[in-house]
């Protein structure tokens, strides 16, 4: 099922929210204003208590919402790591390989790890250059294990073609890993939950403020403003190729400039 915020601007998500948050604040004051005269000193005190019920909620969802982006953002960042270093260790090992087959799974390891950089540059909202790019590293995959294939049916040097085995099959599986860690975020409808938090906390502490007779102190809208701050950083590292904060490729990069000079 598509998701409705998923492909939507950072900011944009963060100026609703913002807007929203202070028409509620706006709303929960005027609300809370009407209703002073009929409020006595014991439902304020109850409604105080439940303002600061709702902040610590507020502030359990946000820390684990951010917990769970962060995780992701490392769990990218590492994978990054190990797929450079997968697909060094496998092409070093081509040398164990004979010379015949040597010289077509070099090129095919050098073509493999073009393609990886330039995914690493896509944004995810682009399906179809994803996936023209997808189906060719698969191909490649394939190719790969024709010619190993190949290699092991000569039945020469069993125990340098298995080591071979071994990093190509790690080089498959984190391509897979990478692709699925790729497409998993927060759950929209934890995102969901928080903006109907962030509403209500923001009708509450209106409703506070109004209800006792004083305006809505500035430092309310400082404090909304750093909610808004601190989901629009959630989100940007929910998004690793889009926005301020992204997965740092420089592992593959620099393999891929120093790679046909290892062999």
């Amino acid at each position: 099922m598509r998701e409705v915020m998923y492909d939507q601007s950072s900011l944009l998500i963060c100026s609703i929210l913002f807007i929203s948050m202070a028409l509620c604040i706006e709303m929960g004051d005027r609300i809370g204003r009407s209703k002073q005269g009929l409020v006595n000193e014991s439902s304020k005190a109850q409604v105080n208590t439940i303002q600061n019920s709702l902040l610590g909620l507020l502030a359990l969802l946000l820390g684990f919402t951010f917990s769970l982006s962060l995780q992701r953002f490392d769990s990218r960042s590492n994978l990054v790591v190990d797929e450079a270093n997968t697909i060094s260790t496998t092409y070093l090992r081509t040398q164990l390989l004979p010379p015949a087959v040597r010289k077509h799974i070099n090129p095919l390891l050098i073509d493999y790890l073009n393609i990886r950089v330039q995914v690493s540059s896509i944004s995810l909202v682009d399906n179809e250059k994803r996936k023209v790019l997808s189906t060719k590293a698969t191909q490649i995959h394939n190719l790969l294990w024709l010619q190993v294939k190949q290699a092991a049916e000569q039945g020469k040097n069993y125990i340098n073609t298995r080591l071979f085995i071994e990093s190509l099959n790690l080089l498959i599986d984190i391509f897979s890993k990478r692709s699925a860690e790729l497409n998993r975020h927060v759950p929209e409808l934890v995102l969901f939950i928080l903006y109907g938090t962030f509403l209500m906390t923001g009708s509450i502490v209106g409703y506070a403020s109004g209800v006792t007779g004083n305006r809505v102190p500035f430092v309310t809208y400082i404090m909304v403003a750093m909610i808004v701050l601190l989901v629009f950083i959630i989100i940007d590292l929910d998004r690793p190729k889009r926005g301020i904060i992204k997965v740092n490729q420089n592992s593959l990069i620099e393999l891929q400039a120093s790679m046909p000079e290892m062999n």
